[in-house]
């Protein structure tokens, strides 16, 4: 199950207390300090293809510093943990609302690990020979995160269900796809790759995707990230203009500056329908100011001029 939505709850170390001890002989104060909390990091990692490994985990903690020791002896710093998260994931801390983006490999420090505590030798003095006093180390930071993962892809199929994307990305890339002649075959996007470019296949959206309905709610964000949107609209559609419009509008909806990207309609399944209405269909979808290309697996003349085309 492809997992790209999440809320994860983080906990650094707590700072070790430090302890109250003395040398035998009344030779003086020796208590030694805690230990530092472990932090938590977040760090890119261009081989995670989802979130699903945090999928219903409650916590995740980086561990306590320990307790200082008698004989001045220093806890034990807590131990650190690192949180692997998928490039190009947004994170946002839930309380403050603020944002950032995973671009590099680079740890991100995300919650910082509570400090020691003194133990009673640090409150030694010429006059204060007997201390009895420690320090409680400190909390450690809580966060609750909501990390959402946007896939990074060159080129994104998007269209209605049964509008032929994943068929295409099978030719195309050999991505295997499951396909057959019912909405929502696709239940999660899929990825295959031509000449260096990574082509997303985006799961069938509909009417009021932008609303919520059918799926199409939960897969607009993977458009946000590629470089070029193709329209796929089925030849054998009732009205292939009212099927453009429906997209762009749920497109505009969900975010205007998706219109802005370079985009193309391939005109699919033009098998179904004969030479005559596929000129007729394409003369009516250049209407809309982009360059439409017929296109059908069974059509090898076809086929090859739209590979070539998204290979560019």
């Amino acid at each position: 199950m492809f997992v790209d939505d999440i809320e994860i709850d983080i906990q650094a170390g707590d700072g070790g207390s430090g302890t109250v001890a003395f040398f035998p002989n009344k030779k003086g104060p020796c208590g030694g300090n805690g230990g530092n909390g472990g932090n938590v990091y977040i760090q890119g990692d261009h081989n995670m293809a989802d979130l699903h490994m945090y999928a219903g985990a409650k916590v995740w903690k980086a561990t306590s510093g320990g307790r200082g020791m008698s004989f001045n002896k220093i806890g034990k710093d807590g131990e650190d943990i690192t949180l692997r998260i998928p490039m190009g994931a947004s994170i946002t801390d839930t309380e403050t609302q603020e944002t950032f983006e995973i671009t590099s490999i680079e740890k991100i420090l995300i919650a910082r690990g509570g400090k020691a505590g003194r133990g009673n030798k640090a409150f030694a003095s010429s006059t204060h020979q007997v201390p009895r006093e420690f320090e409680k180390g400190t909390l450690g930071e809580v966060k609750k995160l909501h990390v959402i993962q946007r896939l990074i892809a060159d080129i994104g199929l998007i269209g209605l269900p049964n509008a032929g994307k994943s068929s295409l990305l099978n030719e195309l890339t050999a991505a295997q796809v499951k396909t057959a002649m019912y909405a929502f075959t696709t239940l999660e996007p899929n990825l295959g790759v031509i000449d260096k470019k990574v082509i997303a296949d985006i799961p069938g959206l509909i009417e009021g995707a932008s609303q919520g309905k059918g799926l199409g709610i939960k897969f607009l964000k993977h458009i946000e990230k590629v470089g070029m949107i193709v329209h796929c609209i089925s030849a054998a559609s009732e009205d292939v203009l009212k099927v453009y419009k429906v997209v762009v509008k749920e497109l505009e909806e969900y975010n205007p500056e998706l219109l802005e990207k370079e985009q193309i309609i391939l005109l699919t399944k033009t098998d179904l329908v004969d030479e005559k209405q596929t000129k007729k269909l394409i003369k009516k979808l250049s209407t809309t100011g982009k360059k439409v290309y017929p296109v059908s697996i069974y059509n090898p003349d076809q086929f090859s001029d739209v590979k070539k085309i998204i290979s560019k």
